[in-house]
């Protein structure tokens, strides 16, 4: 599969329903992006190893580094089953308080991305794509994207080469 580079345009127009203490929200990328500089990584699934011993704790981890660069936030985006539920019961047990879970459930900014795949081999059905972006003001400047490999790569969406960059 062929992931197509989306520096230099404006990310995916979606709405994301959230259960926030007791009630569903609505946050909109544009509430996410618009006027602020995002570190966004996205990953195949809550609870899965390489997701949850390197991908998000070491974003989790730098982000007062990231801040110091005049990062406003770091997104944490994942399509799972149960999304909202699933995303924020990984994030206490992950104690992620440093960044932002975005529950992607029925895929839609993933796809509009262009980096919703097939994990049926897993019993997954379809999930992101592993990589990071770097967005300004909703436009993207940096995508870091894993190569297409059968394991489970984390060699350039890792919070050390967004750092680097």
């Amino acid at each position: 599969m062929t992931f197509i580079n989306k520096e230099n345009q404006h990310t995916q127009s979606v709405t994301f329903p959230i259960f926030k203490g007791n009630i569903w929200v609505n946050v909109t990328t544009d509430a996410l992006f618009a006027g602020k500089i995002i570190t966004a990584f996205n990953l195949p699934g809550a609870f899965t190893p390489t997701c949850s011993s390197n991908h998000l704790p070491r974003y989790n981890k730098l982000f007062p580094i990231f801040k110091k660069y005049g990062i406003d936030d770091i997104l944490c985006i994942s399509v799972n089953d149960n999304n909202t539920f699933v995303m924020n019961t990984w994030k206490a047990d992950q104690k992620a308080k440093n960044s932002t879970f975005i529950p992607d459930g029925n895929g839609d900014f993933t796809r509009g991305m262009g980096m919703a795949v097939s994990k049926n081999d897993l019993s997954f059905s379809k999930r992101s794509w592993r990589y990071s972006m770097l967005v300004k003001n909703c436009i993207i400047e940096k995508m870091f994207i894993e190569a297409n490999e059968l394991s489970e790569p984390l060699k350039v969406s890792d919070a050390d080469t967004m750092l680097n960059y």
